[in-house]
């Protein structure tokens, strides 16, 4: 991760009212963004306690609904 080198940019009044980051940065805190997404999706689905299936019949069940 790289080190963040903060500019904002201001109003009149000098009120900050928006940041800009490096590009890289930004890719990175994108990433991070979608690993946490992953990460609460995986909590959420294990607490609900819902009953599993392998991944091969997960399939199978779909690929017949669509016939």
């Amino acid at each position: 991760m790289s080190v963040a080198k903060e500019q904002f940019v201001v109003d009149e009044s000098g009120k900050r009212t928006a940041v800009l980051l490096d590009i890289r940065r930004y890719f990175e805190l994108l990433e991070a963004q979608e690993e946490l997404e992953s990460i609460r999706a995986f909590d959420e689905a294990k607490a609900a306690g819902d009953e599993t299936i392998p991944l091969s019949q997960a399939i199978k069940e779909i690929e017949d609904a669509r016939e």
